[in-house]
Formats: C-alpha cells, sequence, structure tokens
C-alpha cells in the first residue's frame, strides 16, 4: 500500500501500434498510419467480413429529428462504413451535434450486432482527409469490435464494386439531408489490429505525525496538495499553450500549495501535542483527473470515515492586494463554516465562502467519500497552464499569511470533537449534461482493469440508491445493454426517458446481481 512514504500506482499515458496491423481489400495490402489507422477504443482482433454503406451512421428518435440507418437492416458479422461528421458538417449549434462522437456511432453499431466499423471522411467533412490520431483518453475502454478509420482512396476502393465514389455518396446525402437507404457490398475486408497500451508508475508521497494523545489517536486530519504538472506542454497535456514545448514549471500550480504543505509539516512538528494523527500528502498525477487522490482514497490506507477534515491547496501563491483568500467547501460539515468565520476574522485577510464540496481538484475526492474536505484558493490568473507560471509571480509573503491562517484552522479541528459529514452541492460535475436521466452516482475514472462502469460513490435519495446499488459496484449492463466504460455508460443514460424503469446488471464481489431502476 505505502513503502517509505510513497504509495505507487500505475497509470495509462499512451497508445501506440503493435507490430500486427494489417488491412487488406481485394487483395490490396494497405498502411497503417498512412492509408488506415485503428482507432484507440477498438479491439485487438483479426477479422474479415463484408460491409455494409450505413451513411452517418445515425439512430436518432427525438422531438426534432428522426433518423435511423440500421432501420430493418441486417449487419451481423458485417463491417459497417459510416461517414464521419453529420450533412451539415462541423457545425458547433447542429441539431446533430450529440450524435457524431466516433464512439458513439461505434457504440450504436456495435448494437445493431455489426462485427466491425469503417469510419470514412468525406470532402466536405475533411478536405485534407486527415485520418483520426490515436491518441489515448483517460477512462476510455475498448468497446468489443474492430474499428478502423481509412482514407479516402481505401473507401473508394471497396466502394468501385458498386460502381460508386464516396464524394458522389456524400453529396446525395448531404444536399437531401434526410436518411439515405444503405446498401450492402459484396466485398471482403481483412483486418488484424494490435494496440498497446503504454503505462507509467508514479507516487502519492506520504508522511504522517502520529497522534500524541489517546482520546482521538484513531482518528486523522489530512493535509494536501498536488505536485504535478504539465511538463513540456504540448497537445493534449492541458497547456493553454500547447504549440509551445516549454518548460511548464507550475509556481503556483502547484509549487505554492507543496510549499506551504512542507512549511506546515514543520510548524506541526515542532509542537510537543496533537490529538489526532496528522497525514501529510502530495498527490501524483492531478492533471490527469485526480488520479492520486482518487487512489489514495480508494486504497483505504487511512478509513475515510475516520478523517476529521481534509485540507487541500492547490494555487495558494496569488494572494491580492486585497488579501483575499477563497475558500471551498465549507458546508461540507455542520457548523464548519461557522467555525471558519471566528478564525477568519481574527487573521488579517478578507475571505471568500463557497459551500460546495466538490470542485476541480484533489479534496473532492475525498468529498464523494463521504470526509469534510477544505479547499484554500487564491484565484485564476492568466498564466494558468502556460509556461509564464514561474516563482518570480508569486506572492510569498502572502503564502506566508496563508500558512498561518490554515496552521490556525489544523489545531482548531485538532482538538474538537469529530466533525459531522453533510453533502453540500454535487457529487459530481457540474458539465451540461445531455441527458434526460441521471442515476446518481459519482464514476470511478481511476480503476483500468475492470470491464464496466465501477461506482466510486452513490449519491442518497437518488436512483441508483433507491434501487439499492452500493458504492464499488461495477455496472455492466444497461437496459439488457452492454456497459464496457465511461463512455459507453454516458451513451446507455442518453437513450433513457425520466419515468423508465430498466433492469442494471452490476458486479458485486465476483457475483451478477440485477436491479430494476426507476428514473
Amino acid at each position: 500500500m505505502a513503502q517509505n512514504g510513497f504509495q505507487s500506482f500505475e497509470f495509462i499515458t499512451d497508445v501506440i501500434l503493435g507490430k500486427k496491423n494489417n488491412l487488406q481489400v481485394d487483395e490490396i495490402l494497405y498502411k497503417p498510419e498512412v492509408d488506415y489507422i485503428p482507432l484507440s477504443f477498438s479491439i485487438d482482433t483479426i477479422f474479415s467480413g463484408e460491409v455494409f454503406f450505413a451513411g452517418y451512421g445515425f439512430d436518432i428518435n427525438n422531438d426534432s429529428l428522426k433518423w435511423n440507418d440500421y432501420e430493418n437492416i441486417n449487419v451481423s458479422n458485417k463491417w459497417v462504413m459510416i461517414m464521419r461528421g453529420a450533412p451539415d458538417g462541423n457545425n458547433p449549434h447542429s441539431k446533430y451535434g450529440e450524435h457524431i462522437s466516433l464512439r458513439k456511432k461505434s457504440i450504436i453499431a456495435k448494437d445493431n450486432n455489426a462485427a466491425g466499423v469503417i469510419f470514412i471522411s468525406g470532402k466536405e467533412f475533411s478536405l485534407q482527409d486527415e485520418l483520426v490520431p490515436l491518441s489515448y483518453e483517460q477512462s476510455q475502454q475498448e468497446i468489443g469490435i474492430p474499428i478502423i478509420n481509412v482514407k479516402r482512396n481505401v473507401a473508394n476502393q471497396i466502394l468501385r464494386k458498386k460502381n460508386i465514389t464516396l464524394e458522389t455518396l456524400e453529396k446525395k446525402i448531404n444536399d437531401k439531408l434526410e436518411m439515405f437507404d444503405g446498401f450492402y457490398i459484396k466485398n471482403n475486408i481483412s483486418v488484424e489490429i494490435d494496440l498497446n497500451f503504454r503505462s507509467d508508475t508514479t507516487q502519492n508521497v506520504i508522511g504522517m505525525l502520529p497522534s500524541k494523545q489517546e482520546f482521538y489517536n484513531d482518528e486523522y486530519i489530512v493535509i494536501g496538495a498536488h505536485y504535478d504538472h504539465l511538463g513540456f506542454g504540448g497537445d493534449g497535456s492541458g497547456s493553454r499553450r500547447p504549440y509551445l514545448n516549454e518548460i511548464h514549471n507550475g509556481a503556483d500550480d502547484n509549487a505554492s500549495g507543496v510549499s506551504i504543505l512542507l512549511e506546515l509539516s514543520k510548524l506541526l512538528s515542532s509542537y510537543s501535542y496533537n490529538y489526532r494523527n496528522i497525514v501529510f500528502i502530495a498527490f501524483g498525477a492531478e492533471e490527469i483527473g485526480l488520479l492520486g487522490s482518487k487512489y489514495f482514497v480508494s486504497s483505504q490506507l487511512i478509513p475515510n470515515q475516520k478523517i476529521q477534515l481534509m485540507l487541500n491547496m492547490d494555487m495558494v501563491g496569488r494572494l491580492n492586494e486585497d488579501k483575499i483568500i477563497n475558500v471551498s467547501g465549507t458546508k461540507t460539515a455542520l457548523q464548519l463554516e461557522g467555525k471558519l468565520e471566528n478564525i477568519l476574522n481574527k487573521k488579517n485577510m478578507s475571505y471568500t465562502f463557497s459551500p460546495e464540496g466538490y470542485g476541480p481538484s484533489d479534496h473532492s475526492s475525498f468529498y464523494v467519500k463521504d470526509v469534510p474536505v477544505l479547499f484554500f484558493f487564491t484565484g485564476a490568473h492568466n498564466d494558468y497552464h502556460t509556461p509564464n507560471d514561474d516563482y518570480k509571480k508569486l506572492n510569498y509573503l502572502g503564502m506566508e499569511l496563508i500558512t498561518d491562517l490554515i496552521h490556525k484552522i489544523i489545531l482548531d479541528f485538532d482538538n474538537t470533537e469529530k466533525l459531522e459529514f453533510q453533502k453540500s452541492g454535487a457529487k459530481e460535475s457540474k458539465r451540461p449534461s445531455k441527458f434526460k436521466v441521471t442515476l446518481g452516482i459519482m464514476p470511478d475514472y481511476v480503476f483500468k482493469d475492470i470491464k464496466g462502469l465501477r461506482i466510486d460513490a452513490v449519491i442518497p435519495d437518488r436512483p441508483a440508491s433507491k434501487a439499492g446499488l452500493l458504492s464499488g459496484d461495477i455496472i455492466v449492463k444497461i437496459n439488457d445493454r452492454p456497459v464496457g466504460d465511461i463512455y459507453e455508460y454516458m451513451h446507455r443514460l442518453s437513450e433513457l426517458s425520466t419515468g423508465q424503469t430498466v433492469p442494471i446488471l452490476i458486479i458485486r464481489d465476483k457475483s451478477e446481481y440485477e436491479f430494476s431502476v426507476t428514473f
């Protein structure tokens, strides 16, 4: 679990092509990364089959649009050839917008029993006919069928047996702006797919100041700050200047938080007493999805229910002239906000409070486990996630004030009765949802060695809770349709309506259970 202060964990960093990738059409061999590319959520397999051209591969049925490219069609054991995008191009306000993702189109094809998917790009979608980049996204899983993207010359080689070209098909569909009758192509397409996922190991760095009192010696205060940043930046790094291949030092994000963490460890170690065990954690892999903090709370290295309070410091290096500190999570325990006000009013600082426990940093991992949290933050700035976030721009006197404040808060809550957690705000991202329903869970983004969607937390009085689902359950089917990962889970929810009751199949303690859930 943890050795010599290091708690190691693995995570996937990238996907690359293996040595066995082949595509053959009419005895013509094509080259990977030149003529075609497997998609990263494809399955490793060897498959040969005939093709069905399915237009844009839609299955849409709502008040404003009905379009089903699979209606009365049998594509079992066949490739489905699907055009990327939509008839109106890449319009961000398109009525097709939520239906054009490659993963969604692939899941729809799989739901119609397709054996594989071939994505193609019309000229109106991509004049340069660029292949889909092979890249890995956190939380993704393969969806169980082979999926490739081919260049137009390969697509036209497949279509030649029907004496038609992709350009002609694209124009016909886009001009009519309506469902196109698909067709079968007596043409065997043989594919071998070999994807290699690279993983790496990083760690949380943990230290503890043991309790010196008997009464609270099985309880803990956790103080945390993430130590990772964006490296040299670049595409996919999260840099706001991805075109600059320069070191992103992350002085505010989050060397400032780690510096205060270290200073607090010195200050607290100098005392001859502390009632509770005080744990100091520098989290790894925060920037790619709070992976370090999620791993820590899931490891149960410290029982979550024994944590009195988790204090998180992320971007605390730029206290402004008005000395305003932003504190979130202030209502994640009963009477917590009132006690904080008493402390802050005695300090030479101003403050803004936010009651919510969920936010874009490591405290969220604790909040979803019913741990009271406080998140300290001095505000956003234009240097965020750029190479300009450097040490010269930090307010060191401000950091000293924040250190003194958090030190005082820790001492106060170290020597008070156990805080009583209370829910304050959602336990999931507030990103706008396109779903008509919600299950009421917090998905787990850390566990990669499972097929399905693992529940990280169940929100009380929501459909999952009412049906009896528990944290740790792994959802493998919704409404008798498979759930392989977070993306397929979201797609399944998008198919459901308020008031609908469906079966959900889960795995719990290696056994399968089915629950009836009403949305």
